[in-house]
């Protein structure tokens, strides 16, 4: 269900500026990457025209021809539901085939250390995405004092750890979060109890989030973040435009 909501926003985007464009779909076959195509067409409501769909397993050694097929499917919108090595494949192999849409990678996959680096940071230039963290990688943060703390906290915990790894912010996150539940269990650390302030969490605000998301949970909604900004890699970094979405039904 996060996918769902997540891939929502992109359609939001799609719909805002490129209302004209023809969508290349690719997905890993599973439930991860049908989530975020059925989250894409049910943002999209029918408006746009997606002209390509096209899967891969896990089992692939990679995805040239998906991409191949995609370009010639005329897609000038390339919506990329991949993991981080067939990622970094579709970005080379769009680069090879002189292939140059408007590029939606999802966000879960877009770690600069982790994909755009071995991807070629020059063919990662322009790539879109939706974040709800803070880059490591980009200059915007430097002096920012959360970002200081994650840093402190990196030297001390995890000194060989790469920086420009955005998994490294989501797992601090997540200990955070996990910080959180256990000081609203109080002295009662049943696994009920626990579970119930999991799915209790209000306007919970992390350093390492980007401003304006917070982390929101309830009995009936389990997904933690439904908030992204838009994000465009200048070619080092992420920088981030537009205004914080939601990716609950028609929210902004």
């Amino acid at each position: 269900m996060q996918g769902i909501r997540i891939a929502g926003i992109y359609a939001q985007y799609l719909l805002t500026h490129h209302p004209n464009g023809k969508i290349g779909i690719l997905y890993q076959n599973d439930d991860y990457g049908k989530d975020y195509v059925k989250g894409l067409k049910d943002g999209l409501a029918g408006k746009m025209q997606i002209v390509a769909e096209r899967p891969y397993e896990v089992t692939d050694p990679t995805v040239d021809s998906q991409m191949v097929s995609l370009k010639a499917s005329g897609a000038d919108i390339f919506y990329d539901v991949t993991t981080p090595k067939f990622a970094a494949q579709a970005i080379k192999k769009a680069a090879e085939v002189e292939w140059k849409p408007v590029h939606l990678l999802n966000f879960v996959y877009s770690s600069v250390g982790g994909v755009l680096k071995p991807a070629g940071l020059d063919h990662s230039k322009g790539l879109l995405t939706t974040l709800f963290l803070k880059d490591p990688t980009a200059p915007t943060w430097k002096n920012d004092p959360a970002y200081k703390d994650w840093a402190a906290f990196m030297e001390k915990y995890y000194p060989e750890g790469d920086r420009a790894r955005g998994e490294a912010v989501v797992g601090y996150l997540e200990a955070q979060t996990l910080v959180q539940v256990l000081r609203q269990c109080g002295d009662d650390l049943t696994r009920e109890n626990i579970m119930a302030q999991a799915a209790n969490l209000k306007n919970l605000q992390l350093g390492m989030l980007l401003p304006g998301i917070t982390i929101n949970t309830s009995p009936t909604k389990f997904a933690p973040i439904t908030q992204m900004q838009m994000a465009r890699f200048d070619g080092e970094s992420w920088e981030l435009f537009g205004p914080v979405f939601s990716g609950e039904a028609g929210g902004t």
